[in-house]
């Protein structure tokens, strides 16, 4: 029965808070086996804080302040300004101050310094001076204990990543300070092209208060995230120019060939046959353009996705144990989405997609940790199910809660 005045919740209290507590209870022994096993066999998750990778530590910083008052207005007036005219703007900036003061809790010596460090891609922007070379010979270069190896986020990466920061240096934003700051701002589009894909601003405070902005301040994956959110968007409504973003994306990381459940949906969107499949051909045809154009400058991406199997398990792959890290994962997702990420699961095409893409990724064995800035790009879609959400105010405190309990309590590597 519906009361007069009132509208029926969209989620039965009950199974939302089943929910909830399955997703509790997950962390939870998340968190007690990491603790167990690092105690155990010291170095075998290479996750102090497993199932997020970082190290235990209580602490506030400048950026405590910040977090906490901007998460103070996105509650109190983020469901009113979702229907405002300037909307999406507004909720890109207040994304990106969100993101910032996340970063900031940390300090800006460690922001500024987190992409620079031996295993980063600017450790390597130095060295390359003749692209067409280095695309040439990316490949030779990715398997380890060679005198040339790539390093490790290089290695493990198609050249698109470590091209994308190569450019910033030669247009003078070299360093890693305008790294960073790059991939925060590119990672905050995802704020407003999520919303425009799915048709609904309802969505967009819990976007701003989105827990996975602890890692897009800063890693390349927030940029992934960015880009991969921009290519979804434009597929919606101009597929050539949404294949080109995507195949740009397929270039700046091997699991994103798993926005393939996300890409049919955007071109699904006006449900006729004949339309998607021109839509579908379009699409293919602009990421095409792109692996072709890669191709034919020396890099193939199916072989350089083989070498960096090998290269995964010639690393932290190999000690990592898959039937921790099969489960944990997830429980690391929970920390990403949130509670009303959890809450606001539900049969939604979005979701779908983005849950089969996460699902291929964990099942694969090339997950093993990390996730909680590796699936980024997926991971932001799950929150498509919180713009119907009842009480959305009591939910954004419990996503703000979520991200300044992670960012005080865990001294994340990103």
């Amino acid at each position: 029965m519906v009361l007069r005045g009132r509208r029926a919740p969209t989620t039965p209290p009950r199974l939302g808070a089943v929910r909830l507590v399955i997703a509790g209870l997950l962390v939870a022994a998340a968190v007690i086996a990491g603790f167990v096993l690092n105690a155990k066999y010291p170095g075998l998750t290479f996750a102090s804080a497993a199932p997020i990778f970082g190290e235990w530590d209580l602490h506030v910083g400048p950026g405590t302040p910040a977090a906490v008052l901007i998460a103070f207005l996105v509650v109190a007036k983020g469901p009113e300004l979702a229907r405002h005219r300037f909307a999406l703007p507004i909720a890109y900036v207040t994304a990106v101050a969100w993101t910032f003061s996340l970063a900031m809790i940390d300090g800006w010596e460690r922001f500024v310094t987190r992409l620079t460090t031996y295993h980063e891609y600017l450790h390597e922007v130095p060295g390359i001076t003749d692209v067409p070379a280095m695309l040439r010979t990316f490949t030779s270069r990715i398997l380890d204990y060679q005198p040339d190896s790539w390093t490790t986020h290089t290695s493990a990466h198609p050249p698109g990543a470590t091209l994308t920061f190569v450019a910033l240096d030669r247009v003078g934003l070299g360093g890693g300070t305008v790294a960073s700051i790059f991939c925060v701002l590119v990672g905050a589009l995802a704020v407003v092209a999520v919303p425009k894909a799915i048709g609904d601003n309802a969505v967009l405070p819990f976007l701003v208060l989105f827990p996975g902005a602890v890692w897009v301040g800063a890693s390349a994956d927030g940029m992934f995230m960015g880009v991969a959110a921009v290519g979804i968007y434009l597929l919606t409504r101009w597929p050539l120019l949404g294949g080109v973003v995507l195949g740009w994306s397929l270039f700046l990381s091997y699991g994103l060939v798993l926005l393939v459940p996300l890409a049919l949906v955007a071109v699904w969107q006006r449900g006729e046959l004949g339309v998607t499949g021109r839509r579908i051909a379009l699409a293919v045809a602009g990421a095409a353009a792109v692996v072709g154009a890669f191709a034919a400058l020396g890099f193939w991406w199916y072989e350089g996705y083989e070498l960096v199997k090998v290269r995964y398990y010639q690393g932290v792959g190999t000690p990592r144990p898959y039937w921790y890290w099969v489960w944990a994962n997830l429980a690391a997702l929970v920390l990403v989405i949130g509670p009303a990420g959890v809450s606001g699961l539900r049969k939604d095409k979005w979701i779908i997609a983005a849950g089969l893409a996460i699902l291929a990724a964990d099942l694969s064995g090339l997950s093993k940790a990390e996730t909680e800035r590796i699936w980024l790009p997926f991971a932001i879609w799950l929150l498509a199910g919180t713009a119907k959400l009842d009480h959305k105010k009591r939910w954004l405190i419990a996503q703000a809660v979520t991200a300044l309990a992670v960012n005080h309590l865990i001294l994340t590597e990103w």
